[in-house]
C-alpha cells in the first residue's frame, strides 16, 4: 500500500469520527434491534428465575414461573437464600461490582459519568446474579436487573458503532424502557421511565427511538409471554369523587411511607458498611435475615406477582396485608442493603399495594358508611409509593393506569401520587434512585433542562490553585514577575490579592496595574491601592449559568470563588473561559463521534492501536504539530489539519491515534485559556 493510499484510508477513517450531528435514523434503527433484544432478555429472564426457584425450593427442573411460599423445606428454608448470597458474592467480587444493587441507579450513574458506557460483563452477570438472588427466595423483582441489563445492551450497541455521547444515552434509556415495558407489559410508562430517570429531556430525537424500543419489546413480551397483564385485577369501584378525601389522607400515608422506606433502606446499607468483615459476607448475612423472616412468613419470598393479584383483588385479609406490609419491606431493605442483586418495583409495589388495603379495610372499619374497595386503594397506593421515592410520578401514574386499563383509576392515581410526591420532595434531598449517587459525589438533575450551565456547579469548572498576590506587593514588582514570563502569571488577566492570614481581600487586573504604572512610574505603590476590593464572587454550589449573570451585570471577566460559610476564604478562581467550556463539553457530548469495536476492528491493522485521550497545558505549536505538558512529560503530537485559536499557556485535551509509528491528533479540545 503506497503513502497515498495510507493518507486516503487515515483521512476516510477521521473524517467519520469527525462528522457531526445527531442521526436520528440510525439511532432509531439501532433502537429497534435493542428493544427486540430486550424483550428476548426478558423472556430468558422470566425463565431463569422460575428455572431456579424450583430447583432451590421444590428440586424440580422446571421454568414455569411459581412462587416460593408453598415450599415443603421447613428449616432448609432459612440456608437457601444465605446459598443464593454466597454465590452472588462471589460473582460481585470476581465479576463485577456493578451487579449490586437494584439496578436503576447504576444505569443513572453510567450515563452521568462515563459517558453512558456499560462494561459488557454487565450484561452477562447482571441477569444471571439477579435469578440466582431471586430464585433462592431474593424479595426482589426482575424488572431492576432487565432495567440495567437492556441499558446495558443499548450502551453496548453504542459502542459497537460509532456513536456520540448523546447517541449513546439515548441508546442506553432505550435498553432501559424496553426492559421495563418487557417485564410489564407497560411501554408507555417504559418510555415514561427512561425520561424521567435517564434522559431529563423531552424532545423527538429521543422520543421516537424510545417509543420504536419500547414497542417491539412488549410485541416479544405479547409473543413470548401472552397478552395478559402483569398482576390481573378485577373491575373495581374507585369511589370517585365520594372516596377523594380518603385519598387525599391516602396521600400522606404513601409520601411518608416512601420517605420511611428510602431512610431506611439505607440506614441498613450504612450498617452493613460498618460490618468488619469483607463485603463478599455482606448479601449472605443479609440473605440470613431474609430466610429468618421468610420461614415466618413465606409470601415475602420471591417476586410475589401472585400475592401483588391477590392483594388488587381483595383476596387476603387484613392480618395477612399488615404482615405483609411490614415484613416484605424489612426483608427487602435487609437483603438489598446488604449488596445483593436484585430490583426494587415489584417488591415495594407488594408492601405498598398491603398499605393501601390496610388502609381502605381501616377506614372501612371506623367509618361503616365510607364504602372503600381495598383493592381500588391498593393500586393507588402501589403507584404513589414508588413514584415519590424514585421522583418518578408520572411514570408511576401511567404505570399503574396501563395495569387495569381502566380509566376510572386515573383521578385517584393522580391526586394521590402528587400528594405523595410533594411530601417526599419536602422531606427527602434525593430520591431511593439517586441517593446512592449523591454519597458518590454525583448529582443528577430532576429537570428537563436544556441549558447545560444551568446543571454544572461552578465547584466542577473552577480553578484551584492559583497564583495569588500578597496586599504588600508593589505595583512594579508584580509588574516585573508578569513580564518575566512565568505561565502559572501570564494564565489569567486578574489574580486575587490575599493576605499573609488567607483573607480574600481584593484582586487586581492587568488594566489596574498599567493604569497604576501611569500614574506612578516608579511602580512603589501597594497592589491594594489600584486593585479592587469590592468584589464580586461565585460560590461552588451555584451554577455556571449563576456566575455568568454576575459576570454580565458587574461587566467583569473573573469571580474569586469563596466559602459561602466563609466569604473571606477563596476555594478556587472562576474566568469567562472556563464557563463557557461547559458548552464546549456539551458540544462535545453531542458532535464528536467515537470509533466504534467494529471501525476499531477494521482500522486496527491500519493505524495500530485505539484513540487515546490526553489533557494538559500547551509547550508549543507549529505548523503540523503540538507539544503538550502532560505532568511532567511533553507530548509531541502530529496535527494534519489547521490549529486555530490555540497558543502556549492553553489547556488542552488533545484525542490521538498511532498512526504508522506517530501520535497524530484527531481532535483538539480547548479547556481554558488565557482570561
Amino acid at each position: 500500500m503506497n503513502d497515498a493510499d495510507v493518507r486516503e484510508k487515515r483521512a476516510g477513517a477521521m473524517s467519520l469520527q469527525r462528522k457531526p450531528g445527531y442521526r436520528l435514523g440510525f439511532v432509531s434503527f439501532a433502537a429497534a434491534v435493542i428493544g427486540f433484544t430486550a424483550g428476548l432478555i426478558a423472556f430468558v429472564l422470566y425463565n431463569l428465575i422460575g428455572l431456579f426457584t424450583n430447583l432451590a425450593f421444590y428440586h424440580e427442573w422446571s421454568f414455569h414461573f411459581r412462587s416460593p411460599e408453598a415450599n415443603h423445606l421447613g428449616l432448609w428454608v432459612i440456608v437457601m437464600p444465605v446459598v443464593g448470597g454466597l454465590i452472588v458474592g462471589v460473582m460481585a467480587k470476581y465479576g463485577s461490582d456493578k451487579i449490586k444493587g437494584h439496578g436503576i441507579p447504576e444505569a443513572m450513574e453510567a450515563v452521568l459519568k462515563s459517558n453512558s458506557r456499560i462494561e459488557a460483563k454487565v450484561a452477562i452477570l447482571k441477569p444471571l446474579s439477579a435469578a440466582i438472588a431471586i430464585g433462592t427466595g431474593g424479595p426482589f423483582g426482575a424488572e431492576g436487573p432487565i432495567i440495567q441489563t437492556g441499558g446495558a445492551v443499548g450502551s453496548l450497541v453504542g459502542q459497537l458503532l460509532s456513536t456520540t455521547a448523546a447517541e449513546r444515552k439515548v441508546l442506553l434509556a432505550c435498553g432501559a424502557g424496553a426492559g421495563m415495558a418487557a417485564t410489564f407489559n407497560t411501554p408507555i410508562a417504559g418510555v415514561i421511565l427512561a425520561i424521567e430517570l435517564l434522559l431529563f429531556e423531552f424532545r423527538a430525537r429521543s422520543f421516537i427511538p424510545l417509543v420504536i424500543a419500547t414497542t417491539l419489546a412488549t410485541s416479544v413480551h405479547l409473543m413470548l409471554l401472552g397478552r395478559g397483564a402483569m398482576f390481573h385485577m378485577l373491575p373495581t369501584d374507585f369511589s370517585i369523587p365520594g372516596g377523594l378525601p380518603y385519598y387525599l389522607l391516602l396521600g400522606v400515608v404513601c409520601g411518608f411511607a416512601a420517605v420511611g422506606f428510602t431512610k431506611l433502606l439505607y440506614l441498613v446499607e450504612d450498617q452493613f458498611d460498618r460490618l468488619p468483615v469483607d463485603e463478599f459476607w455482606h448479601p449472605a448475612i443479609g440473605a440470613l435475615g431474609l430466610g429468618i423472616i421468610g420461614y415466618f412468613v413465606p409470601r415475602v419470598l420471591g417476586v410475589g406477582y401472585d400475592t401483588i393479584s391477590d392483594i388488587l383483588n381483595n383476596n387476603l385479609a387484613w392480618k395477612l396485608l399488615l404482615l405483609i406490609a411490614v415484613f416484605k419491606s424489612l426483608a427487602l431493605v435487609i437483603s438489598l442493603g446488604s449488596g445483593t442483586s436484585g430490583g426494587l418495583l415489584a417488591p415495594m409495589f407488594m408492601a405498598s399495594a398491603a398499605l393501601g388495603g390496610v388502609f381502605a379495610l381501616g377506614i372501612d372499619y371506623v367509618v361503616p358508611g365510607a364504602g372503600l374497595a381495598p383493592g381500588a386503594f391498593a393500586l393507588v397506593a402501589m403507584g404513589a409509593v414508588f413514584g415519590a421515592a424514585s421522583r418518578a410520578t408520572f411514570a408511576f401514574i401511567v404505570f399503574a393506569f396501563e395495569l387495569t386499563r381502566d380509566y376510572n383509576s386515573v383521578l385517584p392515581l393522580m391526586l394521590v401520587c402528587v400528594i405523595a410526591d410533594a411530601i417526599a420532595i419536602r422531606f427527602l434531598p434525593n430520591s431511593i434512585m439517586t441517593e446512592k449517587l449523591a454519597r458518590r459525589g454525583l448529582e443528577t438533575h430532576s429537570e428537563y433542562e436544556t441549558n447545560v450551565m444551568k446543571q454544572i456547579k461552578v465547584g466542577e469548572i473552577m480553578a484551584e490553585g492559583v497564583v495569588t498576590v500578597s496586599p504588600e506587593e508593589t505595583v512594579r514588582a508584580l509588574a516585573d514577575r508578569m513580564a518575566s514570563g512565568d505561565p502559572r502569571l501570564m494564565r489569567h488577566r486578574a489574580l486575587p490579592i490575599v493576605s499573609q492570614d488567607g483573607r480574600l481581600v481584593g484582586i487586581v487586573t492587568e488594566g489596574d496595574i498599567l493604569r497604576g504604572l501611569e500614574e506612578n512610574p516608579a511602580g512603589d505603590l501597594p497592589v491594594i491601592e489600584v486593585g479592587s476590593r469590592s468584589l464580586v464572587v461565585a460560590h461552588p454550589d451555584e451554577s455556571a449559568f449563576d456566575a455568568l449573570t454576575k459576570m454580565l451585570i458587574n461587566n467583569v471577566g473573573r469571580l474569586p470563588v469563596v466559602d459561602r460559610k466563609n466569604p473571606e476564604k477563596m476555594v478556587g478562581y472562576l474566568n469567562r473561559a472556563a464557563v463557557m467550556a461547559c458548552w464546549g463539553q456539551h458540544l462535545h457530548q453531542e458532535s464528536w463521534r467515537e470509533a466504534g469495536w467494529l471501525q476499531r476492528l477494521r482500522t486496527n491493522g491500519m493505524q495500530g492501536g485505539v484513540p487515546r485521550t490526553i489533557e494538559g497545558s500547551v509547550v508549543g505549536v507549529g505548523e503540523g504539530h503540538l507539544k503538550v505538558r502532560v505532568e511532567d512529560v511533553i507530548e509531541d503530537l502530529a496535527v494534519d489539519f489547521a490549529i486555530v485559536g490555540i497558543r502556549p499557556g492553553d489547556h488542552v485535551r488533545v484525542s490521538f491515534q498511532e498512526l504508522d509509528g506517530r501520535r497524530v491528533a484527531q481532535r483538539i479540545e480547548e479547556l481554558a485559556r488565557r482570561q
